[in-house]
Formats: C-alpha cells, structure tokens, sequence
C-alpha cells in the first residue's frame, strides 16, 4: 500500500507540508483503515494512494454530469473505480448546475456534506468555500499523484486560491476539472474559400480579413449580445492580442496589482468599438439572442463566430464539414494562442470527508490519462493530455487541437465576469454601451476600474 507522509490536519486550512518533508512508506494492506489514523498524537498523518487494503466503505459524491456525453463519461468512470476498488461503493447524488450550486452551499454549513464535489471555480463559490476551510487543499495529494506534472500551470491557476480566499490564481490547488474550455473563432470553410481567404496566422491578418469581408458584402462577425456576457467572448481576445498577459489575470482573477484604465486596455476597448461602427458585426448585434447568432452562422448569414467551445457539437449537427475552429490568432506567427477559456466544473473534497485518502483516489481516478481517453469516446473534451485524444476530423478535431496549443504553448485566460461578485452586471452593461457608442473607450475603463478596485481595497 503507498502512503506519503503529510502534516497532521491538513484539511481546509492547515498548512501544507514542504515537498521536502514528503516520503514514501511501505505499509502493510489494511493497516490504515481511516481518514482517522495518525503515526502519534503529534506527529503526521499518513496519505494512502493505493486504497484497495482499506475497509468497506461508501463514498458520497456530488456531481452535475446529467447531459448526454457527460453523463455517459461519469457513470463508465465511477463503474470502473467500483471495479477496480469493489471496498468501495459510490453513492452518487447528481444534480443540474444551478440546483447543486443552492445545495452544496447549505450542505456544506450542515452534516450532509458529500465527500467529493464539484465545486464552481469562481470567487463567489470556491473562493468562498475556501474562506469558511469548507474544502480541502490538495497540494499534498498533488505531490502524491504527480497531478502538477499531470496538469498545466494554466489549468491549474483556475482552482488555485490563497488560504483565506482572497488571492484567486495563485496558492494551493482546491480541485481537479475533467474538461477544458477555450474561446475562439468558428467559421463556414464554404464563404472564407469563395472570398478566396485562409484561416489568418496573424491578429493583424485576422483584423484586415475583416475589412476584406465586409467590403464583399458579407457580415464578418456573428454577435448575440442581448445578454451582455457574449461580448465578453469577443473582448477577451482582443484585449489578449493587446494588454500583457499578467496584467489580464490579475484583471480576471480580481487580484490586487493591475488596473484597466492603463493605455493597452483603452487601446483594446477602442478596438471593439471601432469593429462595431465600422459595421463588422450583424445589425442589431446588441438586440441579437445568443443561440440566434450562432445558428446564423448555419444559415450562412456571417463568416466568423468568436464563441466557446460548448458550441462545437451544436453547429456541426447543422454544417457538417463545412464548419471549422481556431484559436484567436497570436499578435506574431508562431506563438502559442492566448484566449479567454478555462475548464469544465472542478471535483473538490469537503473538509467533512469521511475519508480524504479515499477522495482523492477517486479524483485522481476520473482526471488520469486513461479517463481522457473515455471522456474523449464520450464527446468531451479532456483537460489532460488533450492532443493525444484529439478526433480524427471535424471541427471537434480543430477544437482539440486550438485547446492544446493554448494550454501547452500559449495562455488561458479567465473570464472576466467573474473577477468580482459584482463584475458580470458591470462589464456587461459596460461593454454593451461601449460597442452601441454611447460610451468612449476610457469611459469603459474607468467604469470597470470603479468595480475591480473597490473589490480589491475591500478584500484587502
């Protein structure tokens, strides 16, 4: 049985163990039984890797995998572990986003905590759990599994918080995602040919293809932005190709040490306007309902759709080959892309985890190599080992690729209506004035400044 020694107590809150205090012990099958046993009253506990030895016992876990391929993916993936560990029975409770969000956040403050959640990674939910030590960090199992080699820094920074949860991208690790997310560009192969144009390799070729599209008669880009948060999407990009990559994750991140009245990010605000008056986007882009716009794109009204990767099997049901992806091209050729994205909803463990040891067996079960390879069968997109996962064709294929090279080579970044409790509303509308003119580009700024620094001077 593997075990490796940690701190007595290092559930949500306690301090981590220097990788210089870790070591591997042998142990003898079963002898740890518990999350309870420790070597002494004062002395570590020990972390079990290989839980096959330890008693019966039923593990609760909280999830909400309920559409088609996700739900596939986690039923063959908890029928597995169950296989390989039959001393362990999951008790699986699963729920739709919303519903498991209002849930877990009164469960975790009662004594029907599950073992293993998901947990949105964003202030307002992990960052908050984080807070009240209602989560476990996980470093010391990261250091048991290899998870830091199995993960990207760019994946991890999105579940990263400080002890306190106050500092988000950076600190312990607080969950593993199984898939991964990223914001680019959808395109019908059909109209970019007949306007005799190939996917650009620069930003530059990509704005000056706009123009080029717009003086054929066509309609470049396909916004709904009735909602607000879909401008975001097209923001994103344009401040990555513009504002330094630091400086965008402190921003989105809601961290101390930026701010968004400096010059690149008025030069990117001013860009977004400027591709709305200049007529780059479908009339009434503002009025326009998300699913309206994207299906647009399937009736062949626009040429370019900067949108998420969830859209991929959507529009591919429509266009079949005839629709492509590719991340938001980098300022010079050859570097990797730096786009807004992310991952699919982290699996934590809660502090009132019968067993930690047990836990983690499980996450490190559902996020390995071998369960990308089912997330994959399943129409997913793994966050490990991306590439090697990626289809033979189709724009699933462009998807998988672009996340590699943006995960591997070039930079996620976050999104950033989640900055700040209050950042969604503020952006949006924000944003929404901006491109409709009614606001100048350093009006946006400031109006943006005013939230994130308030944020910041209060969670001091």
């Amino acid at each position: 049985m593997s075990r490796i020694v940690r701190a007595k107590g290092a559930g949500a809150g306690a301090a981590v163990v220097a990788a210089t205090a870790l070591a591997l012990a042998a142990c003898t099958p079963g002898s740890n039984t518990g999350s309870e046993e420790t070597t002494d009253a004062a002395g570590p506990a020990e972390i079990v890797t290989d839980i096959s030895g330890l008693e019966d016992q039923t593990l609760t876990v909280w999830d909400q995998e309920v559409r088609g391929g996700q739900k596939e993916q986690i039923e063959r993936l908890n029928a597995a572990f169950e296989d390989k560990y039959p001393n362990i029975t999951i008790d699986r409770v699963t729920q739709a986003t919303d519903d498991l969000n209002a849930t877990l956040r009164l469960a975790l403050s009662g004594e029907d905590a599950p073992d293993v959640t998901q947990a949105n990674n964003s202030r307002s939910q992990m960052g908050q759990y984080v807070a009240a030590g209602q989560l476990v960090p996980l470093d010391d199992y990261a250091e048991a599994y290899g998870w830091q080699d199995r993960f990207s820094d760019s994946v991890l920074q999105f579940t990263r918080f400080s002890e306190d949860g106050a500092t988000w991208g950076e600190g312990s690790v607080y969950g593993l995602p199984q898939v991964g997310e990223i914001v680019g560009v959808f395109y019908s192969k059909a109209k970019l040919a007949e306007l005799g144009l190939k996917v650009p390799e620069t930003w530059a070729d990509f704005e000056a293809q706009l123009q080029t599209i717009k003086d054929a008669g066509q309609t470049p880009l396909l916004l709904g932005n009735i909602d607000q948060w879909p401008a975001l999407h097209v923001f994103g990009p344009i401040q990555g190709a513009t504002v330094p990559t630091e400086e965008i994750l402190s921003l989105g991140f809601g961290n101390e040490g930026a701010s968004w009245t400096t010059e690149p990010n008025v030069e990117a605000a001013t860009t977004i306007q400027e591709w709305a008056a200049n007529g780059y986007f479908n009339e009434g882009f503002n009025g326009t309902d998300y699913d309206a716009a994207w299906q647009s794109l399937t009736e062949g009204g626009g040429v370019y759709l900067i949108g998420g990767s969830w859209l991929a099997a959507d529009l591919e049901t429509a266009m079949g080959e005839d629709v492509g992806f590719f991340a938001p091209p980098p300022v010079d050729a050859g570097q990797g892309p730096v786009t807004t994205g992310g991952t699919g909803i982290p699996f934590a463990i809660t502090s009132k985890a019968e067993n930690p040891d047990v836990a983690a067996a499980y996450i490190d079960f559902i996020t390995s190599e071998e369960a990308a390879g089912i997330l994959a069968e399943t129409g997913n997109m793994p966050v490990v080992d991306t590439a090697s996962h990626t289809p033979e064709g189709g724009v699933q294929a462009d998807v998988f690729t672009a996340y590699g090279e943006a995960t591997e080579n070039g930079q996620l970044l976050p999104y950033l209506d989640n900055a700040t409790p209050t950042m969604n509303t503020t952006i949006g509308q924000a944003l929404q004035a901006l491109m409709a003119g009614e606001t100048t580009p350093q009006e946006f700024t400031e109006t943006v400044e005013a939230d994130y620094a308030e944020f910041v001077a209060s969670n001091g």
